[in-house]
Formats: structure tokens, sequence, C-alpha cells
């Protein structure tokens, strides 16, 4: 939030800005793609948009130095049509003069229309400065007391400039208004590398740390502006949207350097797996030996111990059911009473079985009771039948009736008569002794 408080606050700052452009015979070279000309001039329209853009008061003029010395090509104005339109008319020649061009610039400052625009000079830099370094630091001093700030884009001959362009920033410097930003050749756009620079984003701490040594700031850019110029973003047109890629980009390296140290931290039990006791280990051994973080075990590790759990699963679920099955089938052989033991811990086929052997057994010690019932009743039964028979035999007229149905027997036949009044007789003796005997027992 700073941050971005920051360069909004930057962007709104009211300035009158002159930029120098160098157009010495050095510009030719095609060192920066396309070529140091054109570069420059891209980098002119990327400068002069930013400002314009930033504050509707502010005012852009241009100036060049070369083969005609010191040239304005475009006083202060706020149309960047006309900025845009010098831009295609430049032409490489001659030698720059590198301090001619800021007294000429600081001149046109000083009769700005608005005085409450602040002054702010971009040069550029793509030839060897003539001029000595005291002079420059006498020049930086005389900016610095008339409060105009001063940028320098230092790229195609940086090495040797340096020395002579920071002792000039160090004196113009004035509570880090002014940049050195130091570009060197390479595939890069020059334009791309100014996108993230304190001259376009306003930056006060950084644009110190870029005047102080942007030689070894790898292009001025610095670390997050890079990306910045990659995906084509200002951060000064859009500083909202700059801010959500910054924290993006935290955020995806820092995610990248957690796994490389979880990729690093998963090698040592990768290798601890594959060692010849590892076949043997157990799963929870393994999962140990693995720091106890799950998301540092690769795909093959997880592979490994998922199978050798199921594997003594299955052999403990074998186990149980062998051990199960043992008192089941010493419960059938014993009987019931051996066979009523804890039926709560067999399965619910073990103790059908055992029911059913159970109903087996009772069943099977149940039918000789019911044989001997039967045999019984079987012997009362003719017991019964010879007492009824005797009874019958006893009946003078059932005897009678039977003798009376026999071929060739004479019911009336004296002999019979006197064997049935017999019978008759021995019966009565036999009542008459039963009713004594049952009067004496009174």
């Amino acid at each position: 939030r700073r941050r971005l408080s920051s360069v909004s606050a930057a962007i709104m700052v009211l300035e009158a800005t002159m930029v120098v452009l160098d157009t010495s015979e050095y510009m030719r070279n095609g060192d920066y793609p396309p070529s140091r000309l054109e570069a420059q001039s891209d980098a002119l329209n990327l400068v002069s948009g930013a400002k314009t853009q930033s504050n509707p008061e502010n005012s852009v003029g241009v100036l060049s130095t070369g083969a005609k010395g010191v040239e304005v090509l475009v006083t202060l104005t706020s149309d960047i049509g006309k900025i845009l339109g010098c831009s295609t008319h430049i032409k490489a020649g001659g030698m720059s003069n590198l301090m001619g061009a800021i007294q000429v610039a600081q001149l046109a400052l000083k009769h700005r229309q608005n005085k409450n625009q602040r002054q702010r000079v971009v040069a550029f830099v793509g030839s060897p400065v003539s001029e000595d370094e005291a002079a420059l630091v006498k020049l930086g001093k005389k900016l610095k007391k008339n409060a105009v700030a001063v940028d320098i884009v230092n790229f195609g001959e940086e090495a040797e400039n340096a020395a002579k362009l920071e002792a000039f920033i160090n004196a113009v410097n004035n509570d880090d208004n002014s940049h050195l930003v130091t570009v060197p050749p390479g595939p890069h756009i020059l334009s791309d590398i100014l996108i993230s620079s304190p001259i376009i984003s306003g930056g006060g701490g950084g644009g110190g740390d870029m005047a102080m040594g942007g030689g070894g700031g790898g292009g001025g850019g610095g670390g997050a502006g890079d990306a910045f110029a990659e995906f084509g973003v200002d951060p000064s047109m859009d500083p909202e949207f700059a801010w959500a890629l910054r924290v993006s980009m935290e955020e995806e390296r820092q995610r990248q350097e957690a796994e490389a140290k979880a990729r690093a931290a998963a090698g040592a039990p990768a290798a601890d797996a594959g060692a010849p006791g590892a076949a043997e280990a157990s799963p929870a051994a393994a999962t140990g030996g693995g720091g106890g973080d799950a998301d540092m075990v690769d795909a093959d590790d997880e592979a490994a111990l998922l199978e050798a759990a199921i594997a003594m699963s299955m052999a403990n679920e074998a186990g149980a059911a062998g051990a199960a099955a043992a008192p089941d089938a010493a419960a059938a052989g014993a009987g019931p009473a051996a066979g009523g033991g804890d039926v709560a811990m067999a399965d619910a086929e073990d103790d059908d079985e055992a029911l059913q052997a159970a109903i087996a057994m009772s069943m099977a010690e149940g039918e000789p009771s019911k044989t001997e019932a039967a045999g019984g009743s079987a012997e009362a039964k003719p017991a019964g039948g010879e007492q009824d028979n005797a009874a019958l035999l006893q009946d003078p007229a059932f005897v009678q009736s039977v003798l009376g149905s026999l071929p060739g027997v004479d019911v009336n036949d004296p002999r019979i008569q006197a064997a049935l009044a017999k019978k008759k007789d021995g019966e009565g003796d036999d009542k008459g002794g039963h009713g004594k005997g049952g009067d004496t027992g009174k």
C-alpha cells in the first residue's frame, strides 16, 4: 500500500519537462535494436506520454544536440502530437554538447508559463561526454540552486561516461529528485527498461539507488520492474494493475521456492525407500521417515506404502477369519453347551451354521424320547385291547351271538347252554367276592 500510494502521489506532480536528445554520429550504432537513434525516439514517446498523462497541466519540450548544435525542436507543450511528430525528423550527425543542451533546457524551463510547475530535465546520453567532471559538477550545483531536477539515461558509451555522470547527479541531486539510469547493450528494448525506472515511475527511494549504482542494476530497471516491461505494463499509467502484478510475481516466487525445498527434502525419504531393508519396514515407519509431511512424499512412495498397507490388512483379515472358524468348529463338535459361547464374535454365516448345528443336535436328542413314548403307548394299547377282549368274552350275549354266527354250531345245544350257564355262575361269584372284599375293607 505504501508503494502504491507513493506511485499515485508521484504521477500527480505538476511538472515542466525538457527532454534532451543525443543526435550525434554515435546514434547510428545498432547495439540497441533497431538502432540507438530509433530506440531513443521510442523512449522519447514513452517519457512524453507518461509526463502528459500523469497530470493534464504538465508540459513537455524537446531539444537535440548534434551536428546543428543545440536545437529546440518543440517548446513546452501539453500536445503529445507535436512531440511525436518531431521525433520522425531527427537525423544523426556531428558531436553532442551535453552541458550546452542542459543549459538551454534550463533557460526554457525558466520561461515556462505556469510558474507552479516543477522543473525537470531528462537527458539521453549515447555518446562520449567531452566535458570534464569538474565542469559538470559546477553545472550540477547551479541547477540544484535553481531547483532543477535532472534525470539522465546513460546508454551506448555507458562504461566511459559512468563516473562523470554519477558525479554530476550527486551534485544536482536534492532530496533524491534526480536519477541516473544506466542501460547496457543487449537484446532488450530501451523503452521497456525505462518503464520500470524511476524516470517513469517517479519513485523517490528507488531513484537514489539507481543514481548511485545504475550500472550494476542490470539494465537499470530493478528486479520487479523488468517483469513489467516483459508484459508491456506502464506502472505510471495503471499503478493498481502494476501493484497487483508485483504481488502476484512475489507469491509465485515464494511458491517456487517452497516447491524447490519440498523436492530437496523429499529426496532423502526416496533414498531411504530404496535401501534393502525398506521392503521389510512397516508403513508407519516409512511414513515417519518422511518427516511427517505427506506433501513431501512423491507419488511412487505413496503408491508403494498404499500397496503394503493393503497387503497387511488382507493378511490380518485372513488370520482373524481363521481364528474365528476354529472356535465354531470346536463348538459344533462339543455340543450345544460348547457351541453357545460368544456368538457376537462370529460372523453372520458362522452364527447361522452354529444355530443349524444346535437345532440338528436338539432334534437328534428329542427323537429317542419320542420313540420311547411311542413304544409305551403301543404296549399300552395291546394291554387295553386284551382287557376289552376279556370283557367282551365275559358278556354271555356277545358269546352267544358269536357262537350263533359260527357255521355248524347250535346255540341251543345243551352243552353250550351249560357252559354259558357255568360262565355266568363264575361271574356272579367273582362279583360277590369283590363286593365282600369291598365291605370288609370298609
